[in-house]
């Protein structure tokens, strides 16, 4: 019984440290992923259906002062110059852009 005590935990310590040397992999590989996503053409269909521009100064019918980095379908961190939008998967929409389904962070 004593052995098997034993064996039971050194594979509990083994798959522990397996885990722990496994998470960093799991960050890098998210970051890359993320690093990698396409920035929208404003040519793309999925786009010019919601009139985005890649500088919200263009946009006729943008409020003053909105813009995709304070949006809340927007997902990048703050203060960076381009991040995720939830209305475009995969892609990747610019910080001082604008379209027309912007909404106010709450």
């Amino acid at each position: 019984m004593g052995e098997e005590v034993w064996l039971l935990r050194r594979r509990l310590l083994r798959r522990l440290l397996l885990s722990a040397c496994l998470v960093p992999l799991g960050s890098a590989v998210r970051s890359t992923l993320a690093a990698s996503a396409a920035l929208l053409s404003v040519d793309a269909p999925e786009a010019k259906a919601v009139k985005y521009v890649e500088d919200a100064r263009q946009a006729r019918a943008a409020a003053a002062g909105s813009s995709c980095a304070n949006c809340a379908l927007y997902q990048g961190a703050d203060g960076s110059a381009q991040g995720p939008c939830q209305l475009f998967p995969g892609k990747e929409v610019k910080a001082a852009g604008w379209c027309s389904s912007w909404a106010p962070q709450l």
